[in-house]
């Protein structure tokens, strides 16, 4: 994760991490928390993709985002919340580095290296959620999908559709519209080329 998003932190200190972390794989299909559950805890996705997703009012359950390798699962309390948001399920098998969040947080404001990561990574997800809701102000459907698609290639190889759906918020129904349309596009262009 450090030389993927260009951190800096120091041998020392990424063993003391390890040395206070929990390494478990879990299966796919694993719920990992559940809304309510206490946020003591958070995870880093070592390989494999989770979930998580709300429940709304008619017991749908509609995606708020994905994990995959090198980023934060069951991260709530990272951020200050005592209760879990969201639903957590692993979509694949998956790794992770389990630690508790008051630890690390205490590990993080000792290293000035590591609060620097710690930064930069927060930064980084404040953009992204920007970013996000920018695309539902001034996308629409399709164009949210094109930038998914760029964003998480991984993703759209390996995860239901209708999980996908569900994040860019349009019914599975409209994402196979769009994925048939660009399909098809793809193919007059290609066949153009000949």
């Amino acid at each position: 994760m450090a030389k993927k998003y260009k951190l800096e932190i120091s041998p020392a200190t990424l063993e003391k991490i390890v040395h206070m972390s929990l390494f478990r794989v879990e299966e796919k299909g694993k719920c990992l928390r559940h809304i309510g559950d206490e946020t003591k805890n958070a995870g880093l996705v070592l390989s494999g993709i989770a979930r998580c997703f709300y429940i709304d009012g008619n017991g749908n359950d509609i995606t708020r985002g994905f994990s995959i390798s090198g980023t934060l699962c069951m991260d709530e309390g990272m951020f200050g919340y005592a209760e879990s948001l969201t639903e957590w399920e692993t979509l694949e098998e998956t790794t992770l580095m389990v630690f508790n969040v008051e630890q690390i947080k205490k590990v993080i404001f000792e290293d000035v290296l590591l609060k620097n990561a710690y930064m930069t990574l927060l930064e980084n997800a404040l953009r992204y959620k920007i970013y996000r809701e920018n695309g539902f102000l001034v996308e629409n459907a399709t164009e949210r999908y094109i930038h998914f698609r760029k964003l998480y290639p991984e993703i759209c190889s390996s995860v239901k559709q209708q999980y996908i759906a569900t994040y860019l918020g349009i019914a599975p129904e409209s994402l196979s519209r769009i994925r048939k349309n660009m399909k098809e596009t793809e193919n007059d262009l290609n066949s153009d080329l000949y």
